[in-house]
């Protein structure tokens, strides 16, 4: 990719992206996630530049509930059938063009929305069919930091990144 668009809104699946895709149900059907702390150090310093990130899913999860509000993420649509409905509401609600925005998915339900965004974006173990599709394919799969080194690269494009270069005490993240 020769440059990088500067990017006002990400959009990002759950699972598969934010975690491993590994749906864990205790005895009593209770389910877990697990997130990689990587990703929410990055997610803080997206919102921290002004930008806007929306996680839209087609499971209802808790555990997500929980993680997005711990991160100052308020921007959750869960239990969507439709992700690119949700999407263009999304930039018609923002005033933003499609080539102002970048959504992550995994997998066949996202590919309506990576064909709708500006820029496509996949983490490595993405499936066959969105990473043909993705303008920007990871090198970390989905829950191990692949949305840190999507924001990585989206911020280092447009030069914020170093603001929350290491040794930045506000780039730290304490969740």
């Amino acid at each position: 990719m020769p440059s990088i668009p500067d990017i006002r809104l990400l959009g990002l699946d759950c699972d598969g992206v934010l975690t491993d895709g590994t749906i864990l149900l205790d005895d009593d059907g209770v389910e877990s996630k697990r997130f990689h702390v990587h990703d929410g150090l990055a997610i803080k310093a997206w919102l921290a530049s002004g930008r806007s990130l929306a996680v839209i899913t087609a499971r209802h999860s808790p555990a997500l509930e929980g993680r997005m509000a711990e991160l100052g993420v308020t921007i959750l649509h869960q239990g969507v059938k439709d992700k690119k409905q949700v999407f263009l509401e999304l930039l018609r609600d923002q005033e933003l063009e499609p080539g102002s925005s970048a959504f992550m998915g995994d997998d066949l339900g996202d590919l309506p929305v990576l064909s709708t965004c500006g820029l496509p974006l996949a983490p490595a173990n993405a499936c066959a069919e969105v990473r043909e599709v993705a303008a920007w394919v990871g090198e970390r799969d989905g829950g191990a930091g692949a949305v840190r080194e999507a924001i990585e690269m989206l911020m280092r494009g447009t030069g914020e990144w170093a603001r929350f270069a290491p040794g930045d005490p506000g780039a730290s993240e304490t969740t």
